[in-house]
Order: structure tokens, then C-alpha cells, then sequence
């Protein structure tokens, strides 16, 4: 019995990996970038400019073909103190300064400010940038939020990534894994989660999940089982790691968890009669052709 299950989920996994040209093009830009603003903020040229990278490529869970890369970079507390004079939306101001050195550097791109990242459109990656300020020597940040009026926003990215490291340890490397299938799941079905609310809930599932040691056998389990609880998520609220913060998951997107739980116990119970053929045919209802049907 499940004589596909191993094979078809570690190809699954191996389509999502990013390729060393990806890589290299994503990393080269992203150091681009940071030289650019160090040299406008710090005034000297380097190779080791301010900032580091964080969002699914500091946490290891990007997905190919990668779509951005996201970037904190450290700015100077003068500029803080000189932005906090300013009338109206102050965090709006700092990314239309950010925005105008970047300019500066890269003409011919599109770049945008949107929300709380400055946005470098290259025609392969987009890097999005978070302008922030450090707030203490535990990793934490303010960085700017536009919405509504403007505001300060502390963040703690590093712990961010800390926290998915830690359940992928506890789970023999599964959790970033999962993460990525499941991101796969919300770009095929549009499910309206965001990936860092993906990356949490894989964390905290994973880490007292029972069957959370195994390979690649048990992953038509792993996602029927993580299907199953994350319908029971809905209104839940996701706690920040670092900040604490609380985020409402609200459930806009629970009736395609639904759907995916329906769709992933029909394809377990084929994987389990060995109707290979027939189980593909459920996983691509949910993570569409990059999980293969043939795998014999």
C-alpha cells in the first residue's frame, strides 16, 4: 500500500526548490539595492551594506519561480528624528524618500511605494524593501505602516525566522517542507492567507504533530491532517513571534481549506489502495501540475 506516497511528494518538493540561477539573481539584487540606500544613508560605498534578508527567503521558504525578494534595511535614527517633524503621513514621506534614492540608482525600474515596503520591479524579481529603524539590541524594529493615517509598526523579524527554524528542527525538516507546498496551495486556489500566516500556522502545527518525524511516506497524511485542524482555525488569532502581536485569521479563506480537506482525504484513500493515477488527480485539484499524477 502507498506505493506512490514517497515518490510523488519528493518530486513535489524538489519542483519547488529554487534553482542556483534563481539564487544568485535574487541575492544579487537584493545586495544591489542594500548598497544603493547604504550609499544614500550612510554616504560610503561598501560590500557589506545595512540590512539582511527576511520573508520567505530568510526563512527558507521560498517557492519557484520566486516572485520577490523582501529586505529589511537599517536607517540611520537621525532620519527617524527628521521624518517625525514632518506634517501628515510621516511613514508615507519616508517611503517617497526611499523610493526617490532608489530611483536614483535604478531608473529604468519600476518602483513603487506601497504600504509598508518600497518595491524595486525587476523584470525577474521584485525587491521589496522595508525602511526601519532599530528600536533596541533584541533585533526589534520600527518600521513604517501607511495605512490609515500612518503610524510606527514594531516588528521582530529575526524571531520570525527563529520560530519557523526552531519547529523545522523539531520536526526532522518537515516544517519548511510543508510551508512551501502549502504556499503552492495558496497560489494555485488563491487563498486569501498570507504566506508568513502559512508559515506560522505550519509551525505551530508541526510542532506537536504526532507523525511530525517522518519522510516524505507520511505526507499524504501530513496534509490531510493539516487541512483537517486548520479548518478548525477560523477567527483563530495568530501571535507574532518577538512583537506578540495578534493577528485575526478571520475565514475568508476556510471554505477552500474545506475544500482542500475534502479533496486530500479522497486522494489519501486512493494513495492508500494504490490508485496512484486517481490520487494525482486530487493533489492537482489542490497544488495544481507542479505535484506530479505519475509517479510510477
Amino acid at each position: 500500500m502507498w506505493i506512490g506516497v514517497r515518490q510523488r511528494f519528493r518530486r513535489f518538493h524538489e519542483e519547488l526548490r529554487l534553482s542556483a540561477d534563481q539564487i544568485d539573481d535574487g541575492l544579487g539584487k537584493q545586495l544591489g539595492v542594500r548598497k544603493s540606500l547604504h550609499r544614500a544613508y550612510y554616504d560610503e560605498t561598501t560590500e557589506t551594506p545595512r540590512g539582511f534578508i527576511v520573508g520567505s527567503w530568510g526563512k527558507e521558504t521560498a517557492i519557484a519561480p520566486p516572485s520577490d525578494v523582501d529586505i529589511f534595511f537599517e536607517l540611520p535614527t537621525a532620519v527617524y528624528h527628521r521624518i517625525e517633524t514632518y506634517q501628515g503621513n510621516k511613514q508615507s514621506a519616508l517611503l517617497q524618500e526611499v523610493r526617490g534614492h532608489l530611483l536614483t540608482t535604478y531608473p529604468q525600474s519600476s518602483i513603487r511605494g506601497d504600504g509598508q515596503v518600497v518595491i524595486v520591479g525587476f523584470n525577474s524579481v521584485a525587491i521589496e524593501v522595508v525602511p526601519a529603524f532599530r528600536y533596541d539590541n533584541n533585533g526589534r524594529f520600527y518600521m513604517p505602516d501607511t495605512n490609515d493615517g500612518g503610524r510606527w509598526k514594531l516588528v521582530d523579524p529575526q524571531a520570525e525566522i527563529a520560530f519557523l527554524e526552531a519547529a523545522d528542527r523539531n520536526s526532522n525538516g518537515n516544517a519548511r517542507a510543508m510551508a512551501q507546498m502549502l504556499k503552492t496551495w495558496k497560489r494555485e486556489c488563491n487563498v486569501p492567507l498570507k504566506s508568513y500566516q502559512i508559515e506560522l500556522l505550519v509551525a505551530e502545527f508541526m510542532t506537536s504533530y504526532e507523525n511530525r518525524y517522518y519522510d516524505y511516506y507520511w505526507y499524504d497524511w501530513f496534509m490531510r491532517d493539516f487541512f483537517a485542524w486548520l479548518c478548525t482555525k477560523a477567527w483563530a488569532n495568530l501571535t507574532i513571534p518577538g512583537t506578540f502581536e495578534l493577528v485575526n485569521l478571520g475565514n475568508d479563506w476556510l471554505s477552500k481549506a474545506q475544500t482542500a480537506r475534502d479533496r486530500a482525504l479522497t486522494a489519501c484513500s486512493h494513495e492508500y489502495n494504490d490508485y496512484t493515477i486517481l490520487a494525482g488527480e486530487e493533489w492537482q485539484k489542490i497544488f495544481g501540475n507542479r505535484i506530479p499524477i505519475h509517479v510510477l
